[in-house]
């Protein structure tokens, strides 16, 4: 048997090798095909968000910089949460892991799954294996790992089908929603391509509540507001 490669010895220990951005092999940064010699020292480290490490690492062309995801047909709720965060998120339940993984890959995506045999996958490159099972949980998760709560853009997408919405007239839209809503309020946003209409309600206020526990510093003037995730 030939010796073992680094990309086996990762994913016999249960991590996916999307998960990894640096390898060390006896303090070189080798890639994931390296085959390993007895007596090998090998230091491995998770993705990098904070830290360039471009010019070091041997493992993958690029870092993950400007992240669109990618969620399997298991995190419709989390993809909806992180459309109104503002984040690039591609979902659809109908498709199967190979559409999902050559999609993710083809479009330069970091693919979102709770099934780490999806990631383990040799033509996925980048993913995430999401840990929790509850989706508000899941989004903060998320923001975590690939410290994004900087980042969040609160409710600039459309939750449905992920396109940035657009501010629209109060009197183009006001008779397509419910009174008690055109009494309360003045502004509104428009998806252009479902038509869907959003504005500041009680799940926009949960979902502010969410962001603005973990970090003041998160931008939230000025966006849309939407009644909610479908």
């Amino acid at each position: 048997m030939g010796r073992r490669s680094v990309k086996d010895l990762i994913e016999g220990l249960g991590v996916p090798h999307t998960e990894v951005d640096l390898v060390l092999v006896n303090g070189q940064s080798v890639d994931f095909s390296y085959r390993l010699s007895p007596g090998d020292r090998v230091s491995i480290y998770p993705v990098f968000e904070a830290l360039d490490i471009a010019g070091v690492t041997a493992v993958r062309p690029q870092p993950l910089r400007l992240l669109r995801f990618l969620a399997d047909v298991h995190l419709g709720r989390l993809a909806g949460y992180l459309r109104l965060a503002g984040f690039d998120t591609f979902y659809d339940n109908s498709w199967d892991d190979e559409q999902i993984a050559e999609t993710a890959v083809r479009e330069h995506r970091v693919l979102l799954t709770r099934d780490r045999g999806l990631l383990m996958r040799s033509v996925v490159t980048h993913g995430y294996l999401v840990r929790s099972h509850r989706p508000r949980e899941q989004l903060r998760e998320v923001l975590d790992r690939f410290d994004l709560w900087g980042s969040v853009r609160p409710l600039s997408r459309c939750s449905v089908c992920n396109v940035v919405v657009e501010a629209v007239e109060r009197e183009k839209v006001v008779e397509k929603v419910a009174p008690r809503t055109a009494a309360h309020c003045e502004e509104f946003w428009l998806c252009p391509s479902c038509g869907r209409i959003y504005w500041q309600g009680a799940h926009y206020r949960s979902l502010m509540a969410l962001l603005s526990s973990h970090s003041s510093s998160a931008e939230t003037e000025g966006r849309p507001r939407e009644p909610g995730p479908p």
